[in-house]
């Protein structure tokens, strides 16, 4: 293992204890490091919104913008005030969500393949966000305005990009006007919208995005902001004066590090780090990585045009096309450089039902390293395994908690790539078949490495997606189990309790008849 995936896979370990830590207290919906993306989107909209109002009340005049600030502090503080104060600590925390956010995928490797484009679109957010938070500083004109605006262009003036230094401009008072202020202003407006523009691009690519989270978050994040907001309010340092030093001033680290780093180092030394950091970002993807899956293939003998796969799709990757041989009907397309070869489409398709009696399963949408008609046989197999009292046939996710240890004579492990790939057919055919009971293990909420895998199988088995689990099935004979990496031990537990839920039952009324579609595979 290279230094890279070792830092990454370290670097991945500590999310996700993290991560597992924040679900005790507030679950896998409402765990804001497992929807970092939702979080900063809402954060933003939080700027935006708080933006707007102080827009409408700020003066642009040299000698007129601080009062018009500090108006907001003093006179209305009870709402200019308070939004001003949102707009400075929501600014903080989309500051903070969005690297948390980028080390985050990172770690988790979704920098490349099929999350390329994802990747590569989201390494310039990070400018227009930091030039959009410094220049939003400069805009209140007070000491810290000056320091940040002096420092920023002295570092500008390291690049030849300018004929003259520019911090020549903040030398004498007389050398700022009305006109540096409104220029400001439409800069610090427009790169928002440039970020905004740039956020709808990383994400068109990506199927049922939660553009915000869960509302008890946002009504959570809201009330801790406003609380800090009215406890701990954004003030204004000593209005600028060009003629001074400043002094000891209260500081941004979130947002304008760059300063004090520049001070420890030089210019030089810090567009060197910048430069570097935004080429090592857009190289990663080019770095060696396991090779990729096969993609989902699609049988147009046994494709319905549902549009079952394409609306079940995390990452926007299957289309609908006229079917080439069937007039009027539509044909499911792939886009190989979108898939993320996670099955999902297969889990999805009514074709993928291992009630049909054809000898080799064929079904519209498939995974070639584990077609359905595999699923089907090593289902089919460990059922005439089965030996001992209560039999449990255990479908599991290949990248949640590893259930391979649960094998025995009277225990059936089935590995899936995800559990969403799990036509919701094949718990009432294990049962059918000699099972006692199911357990389907899937990832916990909002851990999917697929994004939705979970989410899916859930609604499916409930009965809330298609195609659902038919309600004939006794929900007392199936346990869905949401599990980390880390969960082993307590899928081991749940497992063993389910076994003794379903031994309670004895010869009970809601077993299912027999469905023998090949009669010696079956004790």
């Amino acid at each position: 293992m290279n230094f890279h995936a070792a830092l990454r896979n370290g670097t991945k370990s500590v999310f996700l204890r993290v991560e597992e830590a924040f679900d005790a207290p507030f679950g896998g919906q409402d765990n804001p490091l497992r929807h970092l993306g939702a979080m900063g989107l809402y954060l933003l909209w939080i700027v935006v919104g708080s933006g707007l109002y102080l827009y409408t009340v700020l003066d642009t005049g040299i000698d007129a913008v601080y009062d018009s600030i500090g108006m907001l502090s003093h006179e209305q503080w009870y709402l200019g005030g308070v939004l001003r104060s949102l707009h400075r600590y929501a600014s903080d925390a989309f500051m903070l969500a969005m690297m948390l956010h980028l080390v985050r995928e990172w770690s988790y490797g979704r920098y490349y393949g099929f999350r390329l484009y994802s990747w590569m679109t989201g390494v310039p957010l990070i400018w227009l966000a930091y030039i959009a938070g410094i220049g939003g500083y400069w805009i209140v004109w007070d000491q810290l305005a000056q320091v940040s605006a002096t420092a920023t262009t002295e570092l500008l003036d390291w690049l030849p990009i300018f004929s003259e230094p520019s911090a020549r401009n903040f030398m004498s008072p007389d050398a700022i006007s009305d006109r540096f202020f409104t220029v400001l202003v439409f800069i610090h407006l427009g790169v928002p919208l440039l970020l905004i523009l740039g956020l709808w691009a990383h994400v068109h690519r990506i199927g049922h995005v939660d553009y915000l989270p869960t509302r008890r978050v946002m009504l959570a994040t809201a009330a801790t902001l406003t609380l800090l907001a009215l406890f701990r309010p954004a003030l204004s340092n000593p209005p600028a004066n060009l003629a001074i030093v400043p002094g000891d001033l209260a500081f941004d680290w979130f947002i304008l590090f760059i300063h004090p780093l520049t001070d420890l180092t030089s210019p030089a030394v810090v567009w060197s780090l910048l430069f570097a950091l935004t080429a090592l970002l857009f190289a990663l993807p080019l770095l060696p990585h396991a090779s990729a899956q096969p993609v989902a293939v699609v049988d147009p003998a046994n494709c319905t045009g549902c549009d079952r796969c394409h609306a079940d799709c995390p990452y926007a990757a299957i289309s609908m096309a006229p079917h080439p041989g069937r007039p009027g009907f539509k044909l499911a397309v792939v886009d190989p450089d979108l898939c993320a070869s996670c099955g999902i489409c297969a889990g999805s398709c009514p074709s993928s039902t291992p009630f049909r009696r054809r000898e080799t399963l064929i079904t519209g949408i498939d995974m070639p390293q584990l077609p359905v008609d595999t699923l089907r046989q090593q289902l089919e197999q460990a059922l005439a395994r089965f030996a001992g009292g209560t039999r449990i046939v255990v479908f599991s996710c290949a990248r949640g908690a590893d259930a391979r240890g649960l094998a025995a004579a009277d225990t059936a492990v089935i590995d899936l790539i995800c559990t969403g790939m799990l036509p919701p057919s094949f718990v009432e055919y294990a049962l059918r078949g000699g099972a006692d009971g199911v357990v389907v293990t899937a990832c916990r909420d909002g851990g999917c490495d697929f994004r939705l895998g979970e989410r899916w199988t859930s609604e499916r088995l409930l009965g809330e997606r298609e195609p659902h689990l038919r309600h004939s099935v006794p929900p007392s004979r199936l346990q869905l189990l949401l599990c980390s990496a880390h969960d082993h031990s307590a899928l081991a537990t749940a497992v063993a309790e389910f076994r003794n839920r379903i031994e309670t039952l004895g010869v009970a009324n809601d077993r299912l008849p027999s469905y023998l579609r090949r009669a010696p595979n079956h004790a």
